[in-house]
C-alpha cells in the first residue's frame, strides 16, 4: 500500500477511464494477485455442483457409499480452500481498494499546494470538499472490478465449458442468455452516469453554501437574515434530496435487474434441463449439476452488474477529479529581476499608482473594484501592471512573492495553537520582523508582541487560556468576527512585507478599535509601502494617498479632507449615503 511519503506517481489526466486505469497499473501485482484469487475462489463455486453430481452418479446412484465418502471429502476441503481463498480475496482487495484512496487523495492534495492561490479562483470549496471526501472513496470502490469482475469472467467461461460437456443445447443458452442480460442493463447505467453526474454537481454547490453559511452565522444573526438564508439553504437541499431520489430510483432498478433477471434465467434453464432428464438424456446427477451451475451464474451476473454500476459512479467522479488535475496555477513567465529599490506600482486598467514609502487607500462603491486592483498589483489576476516600470509578469514571482503580500480579509486560518497560526509560512517577507521565513525559524518574541498591539489583538490573547499556545479551530471558529481580522491582520504585520497590500482590514471591527488599529498601522509600516481597500473614515484620515474608483477607474486623487471637500461622491461614499454614491 501507498507509503505517507511516497511520491503518487503522475497521474494520467487524459479522462475518467484512462485514470482509472492509471490506478490499477501503479499496483499491478496486488490487482493482479486479486484478479487470480477471485478466479480461483468464484471457479471452485462453480466445483460444488459439480463434485455433488459426481457423488450421486457414482455413489447414491449405485449404492456406493465408499464413492459417497471419497466425493464428500473432496466437497469438504474444496469449501475449506475456498473459504481460505475467499478471505485472501477480500484482504487483497481491500489493499487495492486504500491504495487507490490515498493514492487519489496525494494528488489532489498535491495539486491543491500546487495551484496555490489560484486554487480559489478556479474551484469552489464546496466542490474541492465533495472530491476529497465523497469522490475520492466512490473511485476506491470501482476497482473492485479488477479482482471479483475478472473472476467472475472465468467463472462464466469455466462453467460454459462444463456444460458444453453435459449438453451443447444448454451451454449455448448459458452463453447466449447471460450477456443478453448483462445488455438489458447496460441503458441504465448510462442513465445513472447522467443523474450522478447532476447531483454531484448539486452537492458541491450545496456543500460551498454550508461553509460558507457557518462562516457567516455570526454576522446573518445580527442582521437579522439567519432565517432568509435557512429557507434557501432548505430549497437547495430538497432539489438535492429529489435528485438524490432519482439517483437511487436508478440504483435500485440496476440492483434488482441484476438479481431478478437471472433467477428467471435460472428457472427457465432448470425447466429445460428437467425435461433433458425426463427423457433420459442427462443424468439426475447431471440435472443437480446444471441447475447449481446456473444457480452459481447468478453470483457472476450480480458481479458484473455491480462492478458495471460501480465503474458508472467511479467514472463519473474520476471525470471530476481529472477535471481539478487539468487545472493550471497562474503561469510564472517572468525572468527579470524586481526593482533593485522600493518603487512605484502602477494599474494601467484602473489608472491607480502606488508611490512607494506612502500608505494608500482604494475606496470604491462597489468593494469588488478595488480588490480587482489589488489581485493585479499583486499579480493573482493577468495584467499589464507595472513594478518600478517593469510589468509584473516579466519578473520572477518568487521575487514577486517574496516582497509582494496580499492580506485578504477572508484568508484562510489553518487550526493549530494561535502562535502558529499568526506566524507567516514563506511567502512576503524580508526578515525584518525578527525572523528568517527561509530557515524556517519562529518570529521573535518581540516582533509578535509588536504585530499583536498593532493589530490591537492583545486583548485576544490575554482572553485565551493558554495565550498564544491556546489551540485554535480551523478558520478560527472560536474567535468572533472581528477577533479573527485582528488576526489575519496580525499575520501580514508580522511577515513584515516590502508592500503590504490589505483588503478591507477593519470591516468587521468597532468605531474605536477600528481607529485605534489605523493609528498604529501608520506607525508600525512608516515608510514601507501599504495600501488598504476600505471607505471607513477612521481609517481614510491616517492615510497619505486616496485613490477614488467609479467603475474600477480612478475618478480622483488626494488626500482624504482634500476629496472630501472637492469630490461629492466620494464625500456621499465616506459617509455611508450609499444612494447619491451608486448616483
Amino acid at each position: 500500500m501507498i507509503d505517507a511519503y511516497e511520491d503518487p506517481g503522475t497521474p494520467d489526466r487524459r479522462g475518467g477511464a484512462r485514470y482509472l486505469w492509471w490506478l490499477v497499473t501503479r499496483q499491478p501485482g496486488r490487482c493482479a494477485a486479486g484478479a487470480m484469487f477471485g478466479s480461483v475462489w468464484m471457479v471452485l463455486l462453480a466445483a460444488t455442483p459439480y463434485l455433488m453430481s459426481r457423488a450421486i452418479d457414482e455413489g447414491l446412484g449405485p449404492g456406493d457409499m465408499g464413492a459417497v465418502a471419497a466425493w464428500s471429502g473432496a466437497l469438504l476441503a474444496v469449501g475449506v480452500f475456498n473459504a481460505w481463498l475467499g478471505t485472501m480475496r477480500h484482504r487483497t482487495m481491500t489493499r487495492v481498494r486504500l491504495d487507490a484512496n490515498f493514492r487519489t487523495v496525494k494528488v489532489v492534495v498535491g495539486q491543491a499546494v500546487r495551484l496555490g492561490s489560484s486554487l480559489s479562483r478556479q474551484m469552489g470549496a464546496g466542490e474541492v470538499v465533495t472530491i476529497g471526501v465523497g469522490d475520492v472513496q466512490t473511485i476506491s470502490q470501482s476497482l473492485t472490478v479488477v479482482g471479483p469482475g475478472v473472476g467472475a469472467v472465468v467463472a462464466y467461461l469455466v462453467i460454459a465449458v462444463m456444460l458444453v460437456s453435459i449438453s451443447p443445447a444448454i451451454a449455448v443458452v448459458v452463453l447466449l442468455g447471460i450477456p443478453v442480460i448483462v445488455l438489458l442493463v447496460g441503458p441504465l447505467l448510462g442513465r445513472l452516469q447522467g443523474s450522478e453526474t447532476e447531483y454531484r454537481e448539486r452537492q458541491g454547490v450545496l456543500t460551498a453554501r454550508i461553509g460558507d453559511l457557518a462562516g457567516g452565522l455570526r454576522v446573518l444573526g445580527g442582521l437579522g437574515g439567519k432565517g432568509l438564508v435557512a429557507d434557501a439553504f432548505r430549497r437547495d437541499s430538497q432539489r438535492l434530496r429529489e435528485q438524490g431520489y432519482r439517483v437511487g430510483a436508478v440504483t435500485s432498478w440496476v440492483q434488482a435487474l441484476g438479481i431478478g433477471l437471472p433467477t428467471v434465467f435460472l428457472v427457465a434453464v432448470t425447466w429445460m434441463a428437467a425435461r433433458l432428464a425426463a427423457r433420459g438424456d442427462i443424468t439426475v446427477g447431471q440435472l443437480v449439476s446444471v441447475y447449481g451451475f446456473v444457480a452459481m451464474l447468478v453470483r457472476p451476473v450480480s458481479f458484473w452488474v455491480e462492478c458495471g454500476y460501480q465503474i458508472s459512479r467511479g467514472l463519473v467522479c474520476a471525470r471530476r477529479v481529472v477535471g481539478f488535475l487539468r487545472l493550471e496555477p497562474l503561469a510564472d513567465t517572468g525572468t527579470r529581476d524586481a526593482p533593485s529599490e522600493p518603487s512605484a506600482l502602477y494599474d494601467p486598467g484602473s489608472g491607480v499608482r502606488i508611490r512607494p514609502g506612502r500608505l494608500t487607500a482604494l475606496v470604491a462603491g462597489h468593494p469588488a473594484d478595488a480588490t480587482a486592483v489589488l489581485d493585479r498589483l499583486a499579480r493573482y489576476a493577468p495584467s499589464s501592471a507595472t513594478w518600478g516600470g517593469t510589468r509584473l509578469d516579466e519578473i520572477a514571482l518568487d521575487q514577486v512573492r517574496s516582497r509582494i503580500l496580499l492580506a485578504d480579509h477572508e484568508s484562510d486560518l489553518f487550526a493549530g495553537t494561535l502562535r502558529d497560526m499568526i506566524r507567516p509560512h514563506g511567502g512576503a517577507g524580508n526578515g525584518a520582523a525578527g525572523h528568517d521565513e527561509a530557515a524556517g525559524a519562529a518570529p521573535h518574541p518581540a516582533a509578535t508582541r509588536k504585530a499583536l498591539h498593532t493589530a490591537a489583538a492583545e486583548d485576544i490573547v490575554q482572553a485565551l487560556p493558554d495565550g498564544l499556545n491556546s489551540r485554535m479551530t480551523a478558520q478560527a471558529r472560536n474567535l468572533s468576527g472581528g477577533q479573527r481580522q485582528r488576526v489575519r491582520l496580525a499575520r501580514a504585520l508580522l511577515a513584515d512585507p516590502e508592500v503590504l497590500l490589505t483588503v478591507e482590514p477593519t470591516s468587521a471591527l468597532d468605531a474605536h478599535t477600528e481607529a485605534t488599529v489605523a493609528a498604529r498601522l501608520r506607525a508600525a509600516r512608516e515608510g514601507r509601502t501599504t495600501v488598504v481597500t476600505t471607505t471607513s473614515p477612521l481609517v481614510l484620515d491616517h492615510t497619505d494617498t486616496v485613490h477614488f474608483l467609479q467603475d474600477g477607474k480612478v475618478a480622483a486623487t488626494g488626500t482624504h479632507h482634500e476629496l472630501l471637500d472637492t469630490t461629492p461622491g466620494y464625500r456621499a461614499l465616506v459617509a455611508r449615503d450609499t444612494e447619491e454614491a451608486v448616483r
